[in-house]
Formats: C-alpha cells, sequence, structure tokens
C-alpha cells in the first residue's frame, strides 16, 4: 500500500514540475542565460582591468628608469601620458612622478601641477598632503611663512601621514622669517610627538638650539 502511495505522490509532484515548466520556463531560461552571461562579463571585465593594470606598470616602471637616467623630459612626457590614460591606481602616482620631474625645469610648473592633484577631491588625502609637502619644499625659500601656513597647515593634524614633513617645514619658513615663537611651535609638536622620527627629531633638536633664549621651551 505505503509503494503505491508514493507513486501517487511522484505522479503529483511530476505533474506539479511539469506545470512549472510550462509556465514559468522561459523565465528559468532567461534567469539561467543572465547568470552565465553575467559571470563571463565579471571575469572578462576582469581580465581586461588586470591586463591594464600590467601593461601601466610596465609603463610606470620605464618612465621610472628615464628619471633615474636623469632623462627628465621624457620621464615628465611619460608620467603625464599615463595620468591621463591609465587605471586609476596609477593615475595619481603619475601625476605625482610627472611633477617632480617638472620641478627640474620649472619649479613653478611643478608647483601648479601639485596645486592641481590637492585641489583634486576624487584624489585621497595622503596623495595630496604629500603634494603639499613637495610644492611647499619647492617653495620655501621664496614663499613668506603666512602663505606656507596656509598651503601646509592641512597637512600637520595628527592622523597626517606626512604630518611630521610639514611640521618641520613650518618650523623652517618660521625661523627663516624670524617668527620665533611659531618656530617653537612646529619644533614643540614634532617633539611631543611620539611618532615623528628619529632624523627629524635630531634636526628639530638643531634648530631648538638657535633659536634665542626667551624662545627655548
Amino acid at each position: 500500500m505505503s509503494e503505491l502511495f508514493n507513486e501517487v505522490d511522484e505522479d503529483l509532484r511530476r505533474e506539479q514540475l511539469k506545470k512549472i515548466w510550462e509556465k514559468y520556463s522561459l523565465l528559468i531560461i532567461a534567469v539561467a542565460i543572465l547568470i552565465v552571461v553575467g559571470v563571463g562579463g565579471w571575469r572578462g571585465y576582469s581580465y581586461l582591468e588586470a591586463k591594464k593594470a600590467a601593461v601601466a606598470g610596465a609603463a610606470f616602471d620605464r618612465a621610472v628608469e628615464l628619471a633615474e637616467q636623469n632623462k627628465h623630459a621624457e620621464a615628465e612626457a611619460a608620467f603625464t601620458k599615463l595620468a591621463a590614460e591609465a587605471p586609476s591606481g596609477y593615475r595619481t602616482l603619475a601625476r605625482l612622478r610627472a611633477a617632480a620631474e617638472a620641478a627640474s625645469r620649472d619649479p613653478q610648473a611643478a608647483v601648479k601641477l601639485y596645486d592641481d592633484i590637492i585641489a583634486d577631491r576624487t584624489v585621497p588625502a595622503p596623495e595630496q598632503d604629500l603634494a603639499r609637502i613637495r610644492a611647499g619644499s619647492l617653495l620655501l625659500e621664496t614663499t613668506p611663512y603666512e602663505a606656507m601656513q596656509t598651503r601646509l597647515e592641512p597637512a600637520t593634524t595628527n592622523t597626517s601621514t606626512y604630518r611630521h614633513s610639514a611640521r618641520e617645514l613650518l618650523a623652517l619658513s618660521a625661523w627663516k622669517a624670524n617668527n620665533a615663537v611659531a618656530t617653537r611651535q612646529w619644533l614643540d609638536m614634532m617633539s611631543n610627538d611620539a611618532e615623528t622620527p628619529a632624523s627629524l627629531r635630531t634636526r628639530a633638536e638643531a634648530l631648538q638650539a638657535l633659536l634665542p633664549p626667551a624662545a627655548k621651551s
């Protein structure tokens, strides 16, 4: 008797499946096709992106080689091309390197390139701060302390990756401007930050020794 019931149940299930297939077969096939196409498309996209990244990486290495050979004009052109055409991971690096190469021929042109990076809100904060530091280094000898402060102070916060270099540049700028109070402020920030690198701490102590007695800690 149980075998009879089993056979009846199986017939009912087959009949239900048949009805479901007749009603939804086109939808099921369409969903299956979409899944296959989606997986294939994603794999194709991943392959193309990996290929683009490999090509960009090789081009970046060639541009670095040009820079190391002091072929600055060729290196700048190569980095500029990468900044325009490479995948996003290489664009900001290429822009920073293009600006560095431009500095060898025209520091003001390099500063303009760094400023473009700083103003670009799609660029991550650490790279923006690095651009501030590099531009500040080029401007240290010719720019008033107040302008340097405006330029570099955003990079001096406790969470900034390049805060140590920014503080050192501002201390030097203030010292050149005979602003002992501001010099001491930045040197104290360097001294009180446990993560200040030893080399920068040593230079800060040397600059501190040059301050007039009233301005020393």
